[in-house]
């Protein structure tokens, strides 16, 4: 009975430090999530602030390509 006790709790300690080991996966997934997160809001506020330049030269190029250039 000692005998399984022990195998138990040896057991019950290899699983939390080995899922204390595995979590550092898990922090950089995170850190990815978090980066791609940041770059999506960067690209939407450049957009934004952009928006006339963007809009300008989309009708400049398509003007070129009617052949009013």
């Amino acid at each position: 009975m000692l005998d399984q006790l022990a195998l138990r709790t040896y057991l019950g300690l290899r699983g939390i430090i080995e899922r204390a080991q595995d979590e550092e996966g898990q922090t950089l997934a995170e850190y990815g999530l978090i980066m791609a997160v940041v770059a999506v809001s960067v690209v939407v506020l450049a957009a934004v602030a952009f928006k006339d330049a963007i809009v300008n030269a989309f009708n400049g190029a398509s003007d070129c390509l009617g052949g009013s250039c």
